[in-house]
């Protein structure tokens, strides 16, 4: 699996025509496309449909058994499936599921964006309230004004020319994404998965760009366990990896499956507001000391202190028996939510469960004694862990129901995904040792859980059904990517970010690409950030214009297989159009072609008189029999595939139209919570007297959150600078830490300016010198942030400040003045 992680031999020239679709199909798969070095797996594949039917003798009028007939077969199947000039009931409701699935993937990628606000909020803005930071008001509204959503125009042709290169090339040869995905920082990894899992890869139920993304998956992976030092902690650790791989349970097939499955089995246990299965002893405790409480005035008996360690709660005898019969319900309720998840195997998505797949297949690899149960804990760490759990701990964020669950429930549902967990996971007891009184329901569904995860692994490969889509993209022409400006520039700063780690040869495709489109431009504000519609193409490869054509000259298809594909494509089309025709049994296909060449309807007339043509061809060629038994068989068989399709597009739309709903109310609750967030700023503003006026000489005037004018600046802005010198800062315990030599401090000064609102510049100064030694660039949001994760020290290189203290300072100094 190592080659997954390397790139296309630079050195080679550029293939052409043929030579260029068989190297992009190669790199597709994220493999290099140099002679010698092919995927076992994907030879096997191949080899595999190679010899479909190859054991069956060849019958008259039966099609040649190569591996190319099969293909060029299977396009014919795909264009009965979605024939755009056939109008029956299994053409319209595609259509309608097209137009559903389309949506659905548009509407996801809004949730993520308005999600990532919520958090943005949640870390940022919590924080300026509670400790009385007004001052970054304008900043915070600015955060939160709406983009424009409207089609913007990309201004330069030539660079979007550029662009759409570039994103083609992202998107057929997904290892450079995947190289990417482990180079980011966690704190820019949530902007590049927006972009590659909505949009990059947005059409979630399209096999193209989601087998693309699932090989993106597979290099990912592949490179993950190469680096793994230890087996304990593989998928485990917050990385850019694991979030990406949590972002992709979130998109629509994943969605769907988690209401379907988990939806009614939360809802009717948090109907239960009232039952209490806490089985930590501590708790338990406190709560029977409180209930003491109340109910004789406040008085407790000796023998019950107010407050206990956990040893001694967990051995008083009152505990003991209000755990024991919870903990009996607690198993029982888990074992149901076990047996639920463990009947839906068949409703996980494939994606989902090819990823279990891969970790399954590279853990044998690199850990060849691996255990049968080890392997299957690092299956569910990612099914259970990844996916369910979540799920199950916070199923308002998930959508499986309305509002927040109560006290008592929401603790109920933890518990039901710690079990869950310890049971896919090997358990861990050491800070929670409460838990090992629950280890039957563990002991007792081992071996079951196991089969469960091994099944998980139990699915095809898509690798010849990628080199088909693939081989399909290059003959369309209206491949397009929905894309935001700032989705364009911040993947190309990436890019070019880490160009040397991507594409570290001049003649790289990828480093030809970033060369011509030179720097990256600056990300556009908020409100400018449009969507444009970028065309996507490849310079290096020839654009396939007749599918035919080129069967015949890259195969060994014979005219004769075509023209009986074609005919047998056409009469399929005929009966789908002509009522009544697909009832009768058997078919007589020539009375097939007369029906049609008699209607009124041109269309039909012409189709009828061309398929009466062919099949006298056929007859004459000796392809088909006088009777057209094999083909009528076919056709026959070709109509029972569609109408068991029909039968499966309607029940997916019905599940998709719920699915649909349910995102759409999600992003309802979203805006409400932005907009939630917005009133509070604003009354914020108000009681704090109209802003930073008056007695703050911020500079700031009035402010309109959501309005077109966010702040409106007075001409005095800039305040400070303020002087402060090594020794005062030293002594009110500003600086923690200092480098400077004890003799040179007393000429040591810092200048603290604010030219913005909720930004600081610290300058260190050596007396005698017209320019500052070094500056630093502060955010009052990021030394909150510092504070509230409990980092004590601000590294300024020659000091080191206390981050409360020098909190403590700028507050004094500039919100209070």
């Amino acid at each position: 699996m190592a080659a997954l992680s390397q790139a296309p031999s630079p050195t080679s020239p550029s293939p052409t025509g043929t030579n260029a679709r068989k190297s992009a199909l190669l790199a597709s798969y994220g493999l290099p496309s140099q002679p010698g070095m092919v995927r076992a797996v994907a030879a096997a594949a191949a080899a595999s449909s190679m010899n479909d039917n190859s054991s069956l003798p060849h019958r008259k009028g039966s099609i040649s058994t190569t591996r190319s007939s099969h293909r060029y077969s299977q396009l014919y199947s795909m264009a009965a499936e979605q024939d755009v000039e056939v109008e029956d009931d299994l053409a319209r409701a595609q259509k309608r599921l097209r137009e559903l699935k389309a949506k659905i993937s548009s509407q996801s990628k809004k949730n993520f964006v308005l999600e990532r606000d919520v958090r943005y909020l949640d870390s940022r803005i919590a924080l300026l309230i509670q400790n009385r930071m007004a001052i970054a008001e304008a900043k915070v509204a600015e955060h939160l004004e709406e983009a424009d959503q409207s089609e913007g125009i990309f201004p330069d042709d030539r660079k979007l020319q550029s662009y759409g290169n570039l994103f083609f090339l992202l998107q057929t040869e997904p290892r450079h994404i995947a190289t990417l995905c482990r180079l980011v920082s966690m704190s820019e990894i949530d902007t590049l998965l927006q972009t590659v899992m909505f949009t990059l890869y947005g059409n979630q139920y399209e096999s193209r760009e989601e087998h693309l993304l699932l090989t993106m998956f597979q290099s990912v992976l592949s490179a993950q366990f190469e680096t793994a030092t230890e087996f304990g902690s593989l998928l485990r650790a917050n990385t850019p990896v694991s979030r990406m791989m949590t972002t992709y349970t979130r998109r629509g097939p994943g969605q769907s499956y988690l209401k379907t499955v988990l939806s009614e089995k939360i809802n009717s246990l948090i109907e239960h507001k009232d039952l209490n299965l806490e089985v930590n002893p501590l708790k338990v405790y406190e709560q029977m000391i409180n209930q003491i409480e109340e109910g004789a005035g406040g008085a407790l008996p000796p023998h019950l202190p107010r407050s206990v360690g956990p040893e001694i709660a967990a051995a008083n005898p009152d505990v003991q028996a209000i755990i024991q019969p919870r903990l009996g319900m607690l198993m029982e309720i888990a074992d149901s939510f076990l047996t639920t998840i463990m009947e839906s195997l068949d409703q996980v998505p494939y994606g989902i469960r090819w990823i279990c797949k891969q970790i399954r297949s590279l853990t044998k690899r690199k850990y060849p004694d691996a255990t049968d149960f080890s392997i299957c804990s690092l299956i569910g760490g990612f099914f259970f862990l990844r996916f369910i759990n979540p799920a199950i701990v916070t199923p308002q964020a998930y959508m499986l129901i309305d509002g927040i669950p109560s006290k008592h429930p929401r603790r109920t549902l933890t518990l039901i995904a710690k079990m869950l967990q310890n049971l896919a996971n090997k358990p861990s007891y050491a800070k929670e040792t409460y838990m090992m009184s629950l280890n039957p329901f563990v002991e007792s569904n081992k071996a079951r859980i196991n089969k469960f995860l091994n099944d998980l692994c139990e699915v095809g490969d898509f690798y010849e059904s990628l080199e088909m889509d693939q081989y399909m993209a290059l003959s369309k022409k209206d491949i397009n990517l929905h894309i935001t400006l700032n989705e364009l520039f911040n993947t190309h700063q990436l890019l070019d970010q880490h160009r040397d780690m991507l594409a570290p040869q001049d003649k790289h495709h990828l480093r030809i690409c970033l060369s011509e489109l030179g720097t990256p431009p600056v990300k556009v504000s908020r409100k400018e950030n449009k969507t444009i519609v970028l065309p996507l193409f490849s310079r290096w490869e020839t654009p396939i214009q007749d599918l035919t054509s080129s069967f015949l000259q890259e195969t060994n298809i014979t005219q004769a297989d075509i023209m009986y594909m074609e005919t047998k494509a056409i009469l399929v089309q005929l009966i789908r159009s002509i009522p009544g025709l697909a009832d009768k049994r058997p078919l007589d296909l020539l009375k097939i072609a007369e029906t049609a060449a008699t209607t009124k309807d041109a269309i039909l007339v012409r189709k009828g008189i061309k398929v009466k043509e062919m099949l006298s061809e056929l007859v004459a060629m000796n392809v088909v029999d006088d009777g057209f038994a094999f083909m009528t068989e076919e056709v026959t068989e070709e109509l029972r595939h569609l109408g068991n399709l029909r039968e499966k597009v309607q029940e997916e739309m019905v599940s998709l139209e719920a699915v649909y709903k349910t995102i759409g109310d999600h992003n309802n609750y979203l805006r409400s919570q932005l907009d939630s967030y917005k009133a509070y700023l604003q009354n914020v503003r108000m009681q704090s007297g109209g802003g930073h006026n008056g007695g703050n000489n911020s500079g700031v005037g009035v402010v309109t959150v959501g309005g077109k004018e966010v702040a409106k600046k007075q001409k005095n802005t800039v305040l400070g600078p303020f002087k402060f010198t090594h020794h005062q800062l030293e002594k009110d315990g500003v600086i923690a830490e200092s480098n400077v030599p004890e003799n040179r401090r007393s000429n040591i000064y810092f200048n603290i300016t604010s030219p913005i609102p909720g930004t600081f510049i610290i300058a260190l100064h050596y007396k005698g010198r017209d320019k500052a030694i070094l500056e630093m660039d502060l955010k009052l949001d990021d030394l909150l942030e510092k504070q509230q994760d409990k980092v004590q020290l601000l590294d300024l290189e020659y000091v080191h400040f206390n981050v409360d203290k020098i909190l403590a300072l700028l507050t004094k100094t500039f919100i209070k003045r």
